[in-house]
C-alpha cells in the first residue's frame, strides 16, 4: 500500500511538472499573428500557410502520434503582441510559439519568450534586429531585411544599371519606407548595401503607414530625381503610394519590398497602373516549379480549405516554417528549450528541398542561412517571378 502511494504522488507530481502545451493526446502551440486591425490581411494569410501545415500534419498522424492544436493569439498592435504572448506563455502554458508577420510585433513578443525561456520561431517578420540580439531560443525560418535589401541592390546593378544604359555608380536611387521596424530596417539595410555596391542613395522618405496623404513623399521623391525608387510598404499605404505616384506623374520605376506590393489587392486597386512594378518577397507562386518542390500540392490544399486562391506569398512561406517547426519539436520530443535549439541547430535541408524553394540551415542567433528572396513584376494582373534567372518565368522589362 505504502509502494502504490509513493509511485502515485511520483506520477502526480511529474504531471505538475509536465508542460499543459505536452497533454497526453495533443501539443498545444500559441500562434501569435495579427488577426485584425491595419495589418489583418497579411496576418491571416501568413496563419493561413500555418494552419494548412498543422491540419495536413495532423491527417498524417500529428507529432510523435499526437495532434497539433493552435491557441490562437490576435497581435493587432505592438502593446498586444506583448501581452498577448504573456498570455500564451503563463495561461495557456504553450511551450512554443510561432508567428508573426509583422517586425514590431515580432521584437516585442520574442523578447517576452526569451525572457522567459520559451523557444518562439518567426515565420515571416523580417527586421533583422529579430535575430541580431542574442536570445538563445529565438529562432526565424524566413529571410531578413539584410538579404532583401542584398537582391535589390542586386537586381539594380545587373538589370537596371544596363537596361538604364547607365553604369552603377552612375545610377540614382531613393527610399520611401513606412516607419515601424520593418520599414526602417530595410531602409537602413538597403542604404549600406547599395553604398557598398557603388549606388547613389540620393534621398531616403520615412511616412506613417497610417498616413491618409502621402503627396508630400511623392514631391520629395520627384525634387531629388532618382532613377529607381525602393518602396518599403504594407498594404494601404503601398496602395496610396502607387496612386498618388500616378497622379502626380512620378514616372520612375519602383523596387517594392515584399508587404503590400505582393498582394492581389494592391493589382487589384491600382488595375493597370501595377503593370510593371517590381516588388522583392518570399516566394511567389508564378516561379518555376523546379525549384519549389510541393508548391502545386499547397495551392491544391489552400484552395480547398479557404475556398479561394491564395491572396500572397506569405501563407506558403509560413506553411514551410511550420513544418520546419513541426519536425524541430518531434525531433527534440519536448518543448525543454535546450531539446529544441539541438534540434534546430541539427537541421540540415539543402535549397531547393521546400515548397517555397528555400532550404534551412540556421545559424548561432537562430537565423536561417537559406532562405532566398526573389524579384517579381506586375504584368497584366499577375505576379510573375522575372529574377534571378533559374526562378524566372520571364525576363523582367521596364514599363513603357
Amino acid at each position: 500500500m505504502k509502494k502504490l502511494l509513493l509511485v502515485t504522488l511520483a506520477l502526480a507530481l511529474m504531471m505538475s511538472l509536465a508542460p499543459a502545451s505536452f497533454a497526453a493526446d495533443q501539443i498545444k502551440i500559441g500562434a501569435l499573428y495579427p488577426r485584425s486591425g491595419a495589418l489583418a490581411l497579411l496576418g491571416e494569410e501568413s496563419w493561413r500557410g500555418a494552419e494548412i501545415a498543422r491540419l495536413v500534419r495532423n491527417q498524417n498522424g500529428g507529432i510523435n502520434g499526437k495532434q497539433i492544436v493552435f491557441a490562437n493569439a490576435d497581435g493587432s498592435d505592438v502593446a498586444a503582441a506583448r501581452s498577448e504572448a504573456e498570455r500564451l506563455i503563463e495561461q495557456e502554458k504553450v511551450g512554443l510559439i510561432i508567428g508573426s508577420y509583422s517586425s514590431s510585433r515580432s521584437m516585442a513578443a520574442t523578447e517576452v519568450a526569451a525572457r522567459k525561456g520559451i523557444s518562439y520561431f518567426e515565420l515571416g517578420a523580417i527586421a533583422n534586429a529579430i535575430t541580431a540580439r542574442g536570445y538563445k531560443t529565438v529562432y526565424r525560418t524566413n529571410s531578413t531585411a539584410a538579404m532583401f535589401s542584398k537582391g535589390q541592390v542586386g537586381f539594380i546593378v545587373d538589370f537596371m544599371a544596363p537596361i538604364l544604359g547607365k553604369k552603377p555608380q552612375d545610377i540614382k536611387v531613393s527610399v520611401a519606407h513606412e516607419d515601424s521596424d520593418y520599414g526602417t530596417s530595410v531602409a537602413a539595410s538597403f542604404k549600406e548595401l547599395a553604398t557598398k555596391a557603388g549606388l547613389q542613395v540620393v534621398s531616403i522618405e520615412p511616412y506613417a503607414a497610417n498616413s491618409s496623404d502621402l503627396s508630400p513623399v511623392i514631391f520629395r521623391l520627384k525634387k531629388a530625381d532618382p532613377d529607381v525608387i525602393v518602396a518599403v510598404s504594407y498594404a494601404q499605404d503601398a496602395i496610396l503610394l502607387g496612386r498618388q505616384a500616378h497622379e502626380y506623374k512620378l514616372n520612375k520605376p519602383f523596387l517594392g519590398t515584399g508587404g503590400g506590393h505582393s498582394l492581389q489587392s494592391f493589382q487589384k486597386a491600382l488595375g493597370d497602373k501595377a503593370d510593371g512594378i517590381f516588388n522583392i518577397d518570399f516566394t511567389q507562386y508564378e516561379v518555376n516549379t523546379k525549384f519549389t518542390p510541393g508548391l502545386k500540392e499547397f495551392l491544391e490544399l489552400y484552395r480547398k480549405t479557404f475556398k479561394e486562391d491564395p491572396r500572397s506569398g506569405h501563407s506558403l512561406t509560413n506553411f514551410m516554417g511550420a513544418n520546419v517547426v513541426f519536425d524541430i519539436i518531434q525531433n527534440a520530443g519536448s518543448f525543454d528549450a535546450d531539446k529544441i535549439r539541438k534540434a534546430a541547430m541539427a537541421v540540415d535541408i539543402p535549397l531547393g528541398k521546400t515548397a517555397n524553394g528555400w532550404g534551412v540551415k540556421f545559424d548561432e542567433n537562430g537565423q536561417n542561412l537559406r532562405a532566398s528572396a526573389f524579384i517579381t513584376q506586375w504584368r497584366k494582373g499577375k505576379l510573375l517571378t522575372v529574377w534571378p534567372e533559374g526562378a524566372a518565368v520571364v525576363k523582367p522589362m521596364l514599363a513603357k
